[in-house]
């Protein structure tokens, strides 16, 4: 892992030096647009609706609009708000564990101690982890100021940033304002049918299976044949082809592909078949008298 941020731990007259580390990370096959005749990748331009014009990045301001007026902002507006301007995970107070209602929790990180403060860090933590309390934080973080909540996992102190009160919306729904009679045999049937399901949570007993299947289809593609050059998704030829030379083999490339993506041409699956990989093509359904 790389460390995204630097900074320190401080309450009181402590300081605690730390890394920052993302917890987490995203596990979905990354996919893109293309065109589907032949592969090419699909782009967004960055259109005025003015003038019609593709806007180069350093002309291109943020903006609010309240469905009536537009306000610009400009970098000078932007950096007079309150930036990250230090590098302090400053604790504001210690609370209860059980206060923290996981609902506000938004992003983790994982807090890797300096080597001069391992000492403070692992005071810090047997503290908070004896008194069965979270510290909430105050810190700055890509230029945004954050709350956050500083707890232990295991041996590390793990720093979750926290979403706002105002960013918490309230479940207000009439058909909960009445609460419908239960039995006591109802319940307990309901308590019966909970105990069957009952286990100990273990994450690693769960998979995400859309994005298994979706790999071994991508893999299964591969192995077929159905696939181009990248090269050609983004409209450039080969090494070996530049020069001047034809482009006559990729062509027939992208031609046999996109064959293959309709189910059509015989050749093609003739040569899928051969590599003992292809499934049969299913029967076709008789069509009805008219």
């Amino acid at each position: 892992m790389r460390a995204i941020w630097t900074g320190a731990i401080t309450f009181g007259l402590v300081n605690v030096p730390v890394k920052v580390y993302s917890a987490t990370e995203d596990h979905d096959v990354a996919l893109h647009q293309v065109h589907d005749a032949d592969g090419g990748r699909i782009r967004y331009k960055r259109v005025c609706e003015i003038d019609g014009k593709t806007i180069p990045y350093e002309h291109i301001a943020k903006a609010y609009d309240d469905g009536e007026r537009t306000v610009i902002l400009t970098p000078e507006d932007l950096e007079s708000l309150p930036a990250e301007r230090s590098r302090e995970i400053d604790v504001v107070e210690f609370v209860p564990n059980d206060q923290l209602d996981p609902l506000w929790f938004d992003r983790s990180y994982y807090l890797e101690p300096d080597s001069k403060s391992l000492k403070a860090y692992a005071l810090l933590r047997k503290t908070l982890e004896d008194e069965d309390r979270t510290a909430i934080v105050n810190f700055a973080l890509r230029q945004k100021t954050r709350l956050g909540a500083l707890r232990v996992r295991g041996n590390v102190l793990v720093l979750q940033t926290m979403l706002w009160h105002d960013e918490i919306r309230e479940a207000d729904f009439p058909a909960l304002e009445t609460t419908p009679r239960i039995t006591e045999r109802e319940l307990s049937l309901s308590a019966a049918l909970m105990e069957s399901f009952a286990g100990d949570f273990e994450p690693d007993k769960f998979t995400d299976e859309y994005q298994e299947e979706l790999r071994k289809l991508i893999d299964a593609k591969l192995e077929q044949g159905e696939s181009i050059d990248t090269a050609a998704t983004f409209g450039e030829e080969p090494e070996e082809k530049k020069g001047g030379g034809e482009v006559i083999d990729l062509m027939e490339a992208l031609q046999r592909s996109v064959e293959r993506s309709r189910g059509e041409g015989a050749a093609s699956q003739k040569e899928a078949e051969k590599k003992g990989s292809a499934k049969k093509a299913p029967a076709k359904k008789a069509k009805k008298p008219a």
